[in-house]
């Protein structure tokens, strides 16, 4: 039993966190997006096996031990839960015969151990004067006391459960050798019977799913069984006690609505406020009468199908016909030959509790959750906590993650997608740039060549036409030769740029000083006469480690954009800012121009591309400015709508790492 009584099969688990909802003890850590059960702070309810819907908790089995370790012994007695009939409504009567065929020596009803430890019921009644006595007959309950409520363990009944109380009254009478299996609705049982103070009564524990397991794999159908009865000894009014208010009736203790000494509770909410209440001393009555579950008719294993008043219906079908037949005289007898059996135990406090973080740290974990104010608190529980406060503290006791959180993971995906999308437009960008690169380093030089020869020999032929006044009319045609040859020398220059990329030649730079510049130069040109260019700078901008010469390219090829940009605009404003943020420096170009249509904004930094008029632009200057920011370690984004201008903001880091760049 190393990893508990419940665990997670973690490839099962899908991140509903419903469990962490309905764990009373907060035992369910989220590691990775699975919930696991900590076996430490685990008090064995079962909630979590009752509402997991992916079937991602496992309570440990003791199918192998029964099988082929206890019942090969030829000595083993079965107890029966009276809670049995709700969990095989249709054929209880056969269970008994079900149980023989198994190989069970003997099938005996756990209801005689209520029996016998209801005059220990009506003596901490009658005897209390003093705090709230709690009834420890349920596991799960003294389980949640001792680890979470160490201060109520004295409260504890001193008093064995029905379950422990069968196992020694078989141990005295039929040997110590004899093995004793009980078989119930409960996961907590199969905590208590190795419980270090009665581990001495109950050899295992079966659930009733895993007796429905068991018959299933030996081919026992009940249906074909005849019906028989339990061995004795019989229970009387013990049979009552998987009943709400079950045990109160077994001790005769008085019930009345109006009692103020008794009270009886069930259910893990009902179970969570008294013991609270109890705890802070709210709670006068003698005694309390506690069941985790809605009775034992509602126990995790019960796997029936039916709701909990048909499950209450044939609990009572089964004690109404079978109370009577036992002989009362012959009971007393059995209860009276048991009265030195020792049926009393101890409670040990086992304290759980994790210190609650301070509030700057709660409020340090909601912001990295990105719940800012009060208002970014939904409370929506999807994480199993009731609310974003209790999610924090929960992260900050070790028992939660950030990831647990649907609208902040919502928000992260969201965040993480568009990052994707970006990156994956990066990298189109760079296999198109690397795809130009290769081709300019093959064709740039071999067409550089006769390009020259076109420029010198275009020259001299317009020079010579010159001197005649007959041919000096055909030399604007020369001349026009010589303007596009060199207008594609420039084209070959820019190829020779992609095939230089990789290359800087790092220097201190001031981003401020080289933008200045610019924008004198920007406004000395006689096309932009009517043009506002502003240069605004925040703060201390530090130098950065970039090469001048390509990022002075680079500003020129967006600034200069930018002004064409606004040639036909009403209001013809460019504006440049430039910021520092942590260790980045980042420049915002912002045009008011005609904007960049959606369908173009993927295409910006492709080779070639552009929209300008025929011979204006080679669609190059946008790619390599991609290429130097890249180069840089930095980062180039555009946002923009048709008519609604553009903004280019270019991230830049104030330091380089050396080692990462090849420097000329």
């Amino acid at each position: 039993m190393v990893n508990g009584i419940v665990n997670t099969i973690r490839q099962n688990c899908r991140r509903c966190y419903s469990c962490v909802r309905e764990c009373p003890a907060k035992a369910i850590r989220v590691d990775g997006g699975q919930a696991v059960v900590m076996v430490e702070r685990c008090i064995s309810c079962g909630h979590c096996v009752k509402t997991c819907s992916q079937d991602a908790k496992i309570v440990f089995s003791g199918i192998p031990q029964v099988l082929y370790d206890l019942l090969p012994s030829g000595n083993t007695v079965a107890l029966i839960a009276p809670s049995f009939p709700a969990s095989f409504p249709v054929n209880y009567a056969k269970v008994a015969s079900g149980l023989r065929a198994i190989g069970f020596t003997k099938v005996i009803e756990t209801a005689f151990g209520a029996d016998l430890i209801s005059t220990l019921y009506q003596d901490c009644f009658e005897q209390n004067d003093d705090e709230p006595i709690i009834s420890s007959a349920c596991p799960a309950i003294y389980n949640y006391i001792e680890k979470y409520f160490v201060e109520l363990v004295p409260n504890l009944a001193k008093v064995v459960s029905p379950m422990i109380a069968m196992g020694r009254y078989i141990k005295k009478n039929y040997g110590e050798t004899t093995k004793v299996v009980f078989i119930g609705p409960c996961v907590a049982k199969k905590s208590e019977y190795i419980d270090n103070d009665v581990d001495d009564a109950i050899d295992c524990v079966l659930t009733f799913k895993e007796l429905k397991d068991i018959f299933e794999k030996l081919k026992i159908d009940l249906d074909k069984l005849d019906e028989s009865e339990m061995d004795p000894p019989h229970a009387v009014t013990g049979k009552s006690f998987p009943l709400t208010g079950g045990l109160i009736k077994t001790a005769s203790i008085d019930s009345d609505i109006l009692a103020k000494e008794v009270i009886v509770v069930e259910g893990k909410d009902k179970v969570q406020e008294i013991i609270k209440d109890i705890a802070e001393n709210k709670i006068k009555s003698k005694f309390i009468d506690i069941l985790f579950c809605e009775g034992c008719i509602s126990g995790p294993a019960i796997d029936s199908g039916l709701n909990y008043y048909s499950r209450r219906e044939k609990v009572i079908d089964y004690i109404d016909k079978t109370i009577n037949s036992v002989d009362k005289n012959v009971w007393k007898g059995e209860i009276y030959n048991a009265r030195d059996l020792n049926l009393r135990r101890e409670f040990t406090p086992r304290n759980q509790k994790k210190e609650t973080p301070s509030e700057e740290e709660i409020r340090r974990i909601l912001i990295s959750t990105n719940k800012f104010t009060k208002s970014d608190e939904l409370n929506c529980g999807a994480c199993g906590y009731p609310s974003c406060r209790e999610y924090a503290i929960h992260i900050g006791k070790g028992l939660a993650e950030e990831d647990m959180c649907l609208p902040f993971l919502i928000d992260k995906l969201e965040e993480a997608n568009l990052e994707l999308k970006s990156t994956q437009n990066q990298l189109q960008t760079a296999e198109k740039l690397a795809s130009i690169g290769q081709l300019a380093a093959g064709v740039a030089h071999e067409i550089n060549n006769p390009l020259g020869t076109i420029m010198i020999y275009a020259s001299m032929l317009k020079k010579e036409m010159e001197k005649s006044v007959e041919t000096a009319k055909r030399s604007d045609d020369v001349k026009m030769i010589i303007e596009e040859a060199s207008r594609c020398k420039n084209i070959v220059a820019n190829l020779l740029n992609f095939a230089r990329q990789g290359k800087l030649k790092v220097s201190k730079v001031s981003i401020v000083n080289m933008l200045q510049g610019i924008v004198k130069a920007a406004k000395l040109n006689p096309q932009n006469e009517n043009l506002f260019i502003n240069l605004n700078s925040t703060g201390e901008i530090q130098e950065i480690e970039a090469d001048s010469d390509q990022l002075k390219q680079v500003f020129l090829n967006i600034v200069n954009n930018a002004c064409e940009a606004v040639e036909f605009s009403e209001i013809k404003s460019v504006t440049i800012n430039i910021s520092q943020k942590d260790s980045n420096i980042m420049v915002d170009i912002i045009d008011t121009g005609c904007g960049i249509p959606s369908e173009n904004m993927n295409k910006l930094f492709t080779p070639f591309f552009t929209t300008k008029k025929m011979g204006k632009g080679t669609g190059l200057g946008l790619p390599i400015s991609y290429g130097i920011i890249k180069m840089h370690k930095g980062d180039i984004r555009v946002k923009s709508a048709p008519n609604g201008g553009s903004t280019f903001t270019v991230k830049l880091p104030v330091h380089l790492n050396l080692q990462q760049i090849i420097v000329n």
